[in-house]
């Protein structure tokens, strides 16, 4: 029997056993250094100008303020 053709519940306590094998007693989250953190922003923020260049949709602006009048509405007296 391979394991594609056992059942999903035999598949998934196979997943947890390898999971606990790998896993090391008393490990700490890995930690990025400033170095890496600087990197990671900067190539996060080239990937998405382009899309926060774009600004907000005429259609959404005008949703937006629709709901923020209807706000200010309800909190006057």
């Amino acid at each position: 029997m391979n394991e594609r053709s056992k059942p999903p519940a035999q598949q998934a306590q196979m997943v947890e056993s390898a999971a606990t094998r790998t896993k090391k007693p008393n490990n700490k989250p890995a930690k990025l250094t400033r170095e890496v953190q600087a990197r990671l922003g900067q190539q996060l923020r080239a990937m998405y100008e382009q899309v926060v260049n774009q600004g907000v949709p005429e259609r959404f602006a005008e949703l937006i303020n629709r709901i923020d009048a209807k706000e200010d509405k309800d909190r006057q007296p």
